[in-house]
């Protein structure tokens, strides 16, 4: 593993602030490094630097920003060749069971081409580095596999260097329990087994996990339907070579890394800085069921790479067929790959006004077009698809094809969205589930389970000395002296009471009962030109969760920073993210723990960064087959001026329209559109829909040859889908 080492935020600024004099910060690299052949195997991340490679460039342990001084070789990253690409894997784990597979489980899995099973596994692998096991479970091998779970589990120790020593430690069927597989085998053979009555052949039609258009199509709908076009020309930039990016006043930088993937950086608007830093941090997916397998699923994706995940889009379905696509490349254990569309930004109308209003006096009736950019990626991790946009600002996620969204608005708002779409992780369906979730095939029954997404914005609002703003609103009954006896002597209204939140160890936040109030980032010492301290809300969107379960040893102290809708802390270069890779596979002792950022600093007047979760509680439904839906499976919030302007500046927009009352009783109003015509003209032809492999360079650089189809599901799906091979 090697990435980029983000610089100290002062170096930063002081160059973005004076490139012409002040120092370009030095460049430097996380490399991480298995050393797998030592007497206690560990794994070591090292920062490499300065870059490019000199007399003065160093290796040295990384260390400032964990809250642990090693990582234990058991809790080690994604390792999909070794945990399961080894003789011993089939030969200690499967073998033995494929003699009674086709009688239970309707199919063979024996590590052949036409294998009818497969398996996969659940995790976290460790809870503090002692050990690597997993629950793998049995699923049928076609189309939507994840909705095709079979009744049989086993759980397997593949602990250590050494898989002579790995081991089977249990198997459990239909609820039984049993030590070796001998016993399991035993009571098969001697009838003392409590079988699953089998499916009847008329109801095993699996299509139905397919993405395969059914039904009649519906009227008109073999038109296309309407598309997205700017007739006058894109009104944004896209800098490639530093990959910025400007619109209507807005400007920022991209960044993208293996972890979490797309990454906004000094965003700006009407020429000051609004956030030096906007980014997701980490993903929580954690299930509930009666089997061995849902039960002990707490899934943390930075683990598996939200970056390394990226996909590219489908251009006319992800993204307007006009918007501009970027690549996206980062760094994995076979070298180094690109998208050259897993980014794209484009302009688009909302269909409805940002503002507008229907009056008679002078210049009171009028509409500001609702024009937003969107910044988009999707990540698919296994099973789901997550899109992270911003429109300046949108984003979206699920598991595990997620869509983050950053939507940039006129007023100077970001919305940061995140949407899911995918499969669901299912489990296998019989009455003892009932409890956790809803059956939604023969033998399938959608999980309950909750998705929280863990955001970094680091806020710079007018300057860097900021506070944390608590607005409450509560009820009051008051008396006045102008109360006339006809509607009695007192009110009931509502009050607003506003105040600050001084110390650190507060500052982890859930929003109030009702919404009734909200918390702000502002700067007590600047003023608009009301005498009101300029700030910007951070606003709940879609579905403002946190996550249900605390206490679980699966999450026990790796995800701290799921529990609150919101917390805030103080900048420091040595807590660059809530989470890490290695925190999956560490729950009682994670390399970060969140909780350790919080230890009782001022924060009034300091640097402050925002933590803000979003998410769903999914209790899935038959209408998540095949795929979850976006429109439901959406999350999101909003970073709105709060004073920080002495108006509405989306009223400065040109895109907009002023009526006038006619001159005599039946005449037409006139209007004003400054200026602004509508333009028209036919458009082009929109390309031939392509959709070519990702391009992978080696460890040398050297262009590697084109993955097969089943290389790449590999990569792609991991742990969700073990292939057996002989």
């Amino acid at each position: 593993m090697i990435e980029v080492f983000y610089p100290p935020k002062a170096e930063v600024l002081a160059y973005l602030t004076s490139p012409s004099t002040a120092a370009i910060p030095s460049r430097n690299a996380r490399v991480t490094i298995k050393h797998g052949s030592l007497a206690e195997p560990v794994v070591v991340d090292y920062l490499v630097g300065p870059l490019p490679v000199g007399s003065s460039t160093e290796m040295t342990k990384l260390v400032d920003i964990y809250h642990r001084d090693t990582i234990p070789f058991n809790s080690r990253g994604p390792d999909a060749g070794y945990d399961w690409n080894v003789p011993q894997f089939f030969t200690k784990m499967v073998a033995p069971m494929v003699g009674v597979m086709q009688e239970l489980l309707g199919g063979t899995g024996a590590g052949l081409p036409n294998d009818t099973l497969v398996t996969a596994g659940s995790g976290p692998f460790s809870f503090d580095g002692s050990f690597r096991r997993l629950w793998i479970g049995w699923r049928r091998n076609t189309a939507g596999r994840y909705l095709h779970p079979l009744n049989l589990f086993q759980y397997i120790d593949i602990s250590g260097t050494d898989p002579s020593q790995w081991k089977l430690l249990k198997v459990v069927y239909n609820h039984q329990i049993f030590e070796t597989v001998e016993s399991f085998l035993e009571s098969f053979y001697n009838g003392t087994l409590k079988r699953i009555p089998p499916i009847k052949d008329e109801d095993v039609d699996l299509s139905f996990s397919t993405r395969k258009r059914v039904g009649p199509q519906r009227d008109l709908d073999d038109l296309p339907g309407p598309r997205s076009l700017s007739f006058a020309g894109l009104r944004y930039r896209v800098n490639r070579e530093l990959q910025f990016v400007s619109w209507m006043g807005w400007g920022l930088y991209l960044g993208f890394d293996r972890d979490m993937g797309l990454s906004l950086w000094d965003i700006r608007f009407l020429g000051e800085r609004i956030i030096y830093q906007l980014a997701p941090q980490e993903a929580l997916a954690q299930y509930a069921g009666n089997d061995p397998f849902q039960s002990t699923t707490a899934w943390l994706d930075r683990y598996f790479g939200m970056g390394k995940s990226v996909r590219d889009l489908l251009p006319g379905y992800d993204c307007p067929d006009e918007a501009t696509f970027l690549p996206a490349s980062t760094f994995t254990a076979t070298g180094t790959f690109t998208r050259e569309k897993g980014i794209c930004i484009f302009e688009h109308d909302t269909g409805r006004p940002l503002t507008r209003h229907l009056g008679y006096d002078e210049a009171e009736f009028g509409a500001v077009k609702g024009y937003e950019l969107v910044i988009r990626s999707i990540s698919t991790v296994g099973n789901y698809d997550y899109r992270n946009c911003v429109v300046i600002v949108y984003m979206l996620w699920l598991i595990r094809d997620i869509k983050f969204d950053y939507i940039f608005h006129l007023d100077g708002t970001i919305e940061v969205r995140l949407s899911a779409s995918g499969y669901l992780q299912a489990a296998f369906h019989d009455p003892t589930q009932g409890g956790y979730g809803n059956r939604i095939w023969e033998t399938t029954m959608g999980s309950l389970h909750d998705h929280v997404i863990n955001y970094k914005v680091d806020l710079d609002i007018a300057g860097l000395s900021n506070s944390l703003l608590k607005t409450e609103l509560s009820q009051e009954e008051i008396t006045q002296p102008w109360f006339n006896e006809d509607w009695g002597n007192t009110v009931i209204q509502q009050r607003v009471t506003r105040e600050y939140i001084s110390n650190e160890s507060d500052a982890m936040l859930n929003f109030p009962v009702n919404f009734q109030g909200g918390y702000a980032i502002v700067n007590q010492e600047e003023t608009n030109k009301w005498g009101t301290p300029r700030g910007y809300a951070i606003h709940p969107g879609y579905s403002p969760i946190h996550n249900t379960v605390v206490g679980s040893k699966r999450l026990l102290n790796n995800a701290n920073w799921a529990r609150y809708n919101l917390a805030v802390s103080r900048q420091k270069d040595s807590e660059p993210s809530s989470s890490s890779i290695w925190n999956f596979n560490l729950p009682k002792e994670p390399a970060v723990d969140f909780h350790r950022f919080f230890d009782g600093e001022n924060i009034t007047q300091e640097d402050l960064v925002a933590w803000v979760n979003v998410g769903m509680h999914h209790l899935p439904q038959s209408e998540d087959a095949p795929n979850t839906r976006t429109n439901t499976a959406t999350s999101s919030f909003f970073l709105t001026p709060l004073n920080y302007f002495d108006y509405d500046v989306s009223i400065d927009s040109t895109n907009a329209i002023l009526l006038k009352n006619p001159a005599r009783p039946g005449d037409p109003f006139t209007y004003d559109n400054y200026g602004v015509e509508p333009a028209y003209c036919v458009p082009p032809a929109p390309a031939p829909f392509e959709y070519s492999p990702v391009q992978i360079f080696d460890l040398d650089g050297k262009l590697s040859p084109p993955a097969t189809i089943e290389e790449m599901r590999k990569e792609a799906e991991g742990y969700h889908r073990i292939k057996l091979e002989l």
